[in-house]
């Protein structure tokens, strides 16, 4: 029917028919700020829309009616008024319920087609299900379904960019349908399309008006609106005029449903969507994802070298510990290590060794004496460390033979003019490749025979890395040195015996046989052990603080970044706020990109840190790095954390953009 109806007409007809109002609103404004003024933009509009009319709203440039476009669909709020959609208050509803009411009943198509670049056609529709928590393979289907009954079947796995402009728009058309669209709201729908395309999607508007949809259009364009049943006119803000161009008719409410997933699956697909998309963000933009994640990797890689060397180091210098022997206890003169009047006190005797070694907790017992001598062997000289050491050296001290034996009880109490030499002595004074064994070497004017040769020292302790040569202690004392006391004793403590209480009994018989006076110390290789234990713990510990600040100056990074790249996705999160994206939707996509590219990162950095472990230890003789498992982890999830921290307020920006404002912006 084509006969225009009288305004008395249509106002009877909206007054029979408001019962039927899918769309109420009363006394509506909109106003925004311009600089210091605030222009209303809409101005007390009144307006019933029922369901199943196919609904123009015309006027010129800035007249209002895109404001009011976005106000029916809840993409904007009424500064003042009332808005109800199926007897609903929308001014009451929060930014997650207005996102359900856009998801549940709404259906957009815009001019620009505002599709998703990095989605194919099927997935740019199925979005809208995806947040309503529809099942995958009932949401697919129906996706495939409808792009088929557009014509669209062989474009499916088409992006946007292979797709012609009414080819898009058509994707455009089955996204608005995909969850059941009651209420289709087409903002300049053939504006960006040829005549042949434009009047190709007015025909399927008309088709699915025919099918009970409630189609608003929002043109300019008088011949697109005389296509409608009922034309609304604004101008300055207000409707001038409302006219039916068809008798209005009634609709039974029939709104599709898509078989729903269960709970946790919902949940599950919108956190595949999230992730999904963060995905192809990062693939989008490769080298702003590497130079975000730069930051972060170098802070992790410092932090896990850092602990491995320290850790690698530790073990090392413990190890050396263990060479020298286990459970021993060592006796120094004076006070302590840093005792000036240590060199002064010489009341160490043979007979506290005699004393100590017939203790119960005594395993071995060794004096120790020592003096630097040089070292001739036919017309080969060379300076070595000469130690006068008891039978027992080489066990308390854990020293492995590879030639030869060590001293004997009668080599001590005979004062024997014999020797035991490290591998370092071999190499400095046998050149020739010599057998050491049987030669006669001069200490100074002292002539001894070599009987053995012992592995060398792993450079902790006396002698270190030095040429060592090894006499009974009674020979240096009386021969080379010409003293009578000892440098210190050497007790290693048999293993079924405690050591605390072996130092305790050693204190109090040393204190007894040196007439009440503590003229020594005791240490123990547990102590030493506890001492590097702790020293390298807090070394660790204060280059780890500084790898971390390197960690978080690339957190700051990533928020930097981050803000970035929600600012150039603005548009996109409009989209996914128009087709029902709520909130916590787009602050989950945006955090979990975060969260990946820092764990990312927190893998490349334990990369790194095994080829910069593999690097120092080729170049630095020595080097040794020991990589935990728990430390790995704990950078990992570091790094991960720092990615929840520095992206929540990227997330949470971009959670909160207004949709008609994301929308607007290019």
């Amino acid at each position: 029917m084509n006969r225009a109806f009288s305004p008395s007409e249509a106002a009877r007809a909206e007054d029979g028919g408001r019962g039927d109002a899918i769309i109420s609103i009363r006394g509506l404004v909109r106003r925004f700020q311009s600089g210091t003024e605030t222009v209303a933009v809409l101005k007390a509009i009144d307006l019933d829309i029922r369901r199943g009319e196919m609904v123009a709203i015309i006027g010129q440039s800035g007249s209002g009616k895109s404001t009011l476009m976005n106000i029916l669909g809840c993409l904007d709020r009424a500064s003042e008024g009332s808005y109800r959609f199926d007897s609903k208050d929308v001014s009451a509803l929060d930014a997650d319920a207005l996102a359900a009411l856009r998801r549940e009943h709404f259906g957009f198509i815009f001019q620009r087609y505002q599709l998703l670049a990095d989605l194919d056609a099927v997935e740019n529709v199925e979005v809208p299900a995806i947040y309503a928590g529809a099942d995958a393979g009932a949401r697919r289907a129906r996706a495939i379904g409808l792009l088929t009954r557009l014509g669209l079947g062989e474009r499916l796995d088409h992006r946007p960019n292979a797709l012609s402009g009414g080819q898009q728009q058509r994707v455009s058309v089955a996204r608005a349908l995909m969850n059941g669209g009651e209420v289709i709201l087409a903002d300049e729908p053939t504006g960006a399309l040829d005549s042949q395309s434009g009047k190709e999607l007015m025909a399927l508007l008309k088709e699915l008006h025919a099918d009970g949809h409630t189609i608003i259009i929002v043109t300019h364009d008088q011949q697109i609106a005389a296509q409608a049943d009922r034309i609304i006119e604004i101008a300055d803000g207000e409707i001038i005029a409302d006219r039916y161009t068809a008798e209005p008719r009634h609709v039974e409410k029939n709104q599709t449903e898509i078989k729903a997933a269960a709970t946790w699956r919902r949940g599950l697909d919108r956190m595949g969507e999230a992730l999904r998309m963060a995905l192809r963000a990062m693939g989008a933009h490769k080298l702003r994802t590497f130079l975000t994640m730069l930051g972060i990797i170098i802070g992790i890689a410092s932090v896990v070298a850092v602990v491995a060397l320290g850790q690698g180091s530790q073990q090392a210098v413990l190890e050396n510990i263990s060479s020298i022997g286990t459970n021993t206890i060592n006796v120094y003169p004076g006070r302590s290590f840093g005792d000036m009047r240590s060199g002064r006190v010489r009341t160490l005797r043979p007979t506290d060794v005699e004393a100590l070694a017939q203790q119960d907790y005594a395993d071995s017992v060794t004096p120790q004496v020592s003096a630097n001598a040089t070292v001739l062997y036919r017309n080969t000289a060379s300076n070595a460390s000469v130690t006068g050491v008891g039978a027992d050296f080489f066990q308390v001290n854990g020293r492995t033979f590879t030639a030869g034996s060590g001293f004997g009880p009668e080599s001590i109490a005979n004062m024997a003019q014999e020797a035991v030499i490290d591998q370092n002595a071999v190499d400095a004074i046998f050149v020739n490749g010599e057998d050491p064994i049987g030669e006669v070497i001069m200490l100074g004017r002292v002539p001894v025979r070599v009987i053995g040769v012992v592995e060398t020292s792993s450079g902790f302790g006396p002698g270190g890395n030095n040429a060592n040569v090894y006499v009974p202690y009674t020979s240096a004392m009386s021969r080379i040195l010409g003293q009578s006391w000892l440098n210190s004793i050497a007790v290693r403590v048999a293993d079924d015996y405690d050591t605390g209480r072996a130092e305790e009994e050693m204190t109090k018989l040393l204190t007894r046989l040196h007439g009440g006076t503590q003229d020594f110390f005791l240490q123990n290789t547990d102590t030493i052990r506890e001492t590097i234990q702790s020293t390298t713990a807090t070394l660790t510990i204060l280059i780890s603080t500084i790898a971390v600040i390197s960690l978080v100056v690339g957190g700051i990074g990533v928020m930097n970044i981050m803000l970035v790249s929600v600012s150039e996705r603005t548009k996109e999160i409009g989209i996914r706020m128009a087709v029902g994206a709520r909130r916590s939707d787009i602050m989950r996509q945006f955090l979990i990109e975060a969260i990946l590219v820092c764990f990312a990162g927190g893998a490349a950095g334990v990369a790194l840190s095994f080829a910069l472990g593999q690097g120092l230890t080729a170049i630095v003789s020595g080097a040794r790095l020991a990589y935990s498992t728990e430390s790995i982890i704990l950078a990992i999830i570091s790094a991960s954390v720092i990615g929840v921290v520095f992206g929540f307020m990227p997330a949470r920006s971009a959670a909160r953009l207004d949709p008609v404002e994301a929308l607007a912006r290019e």
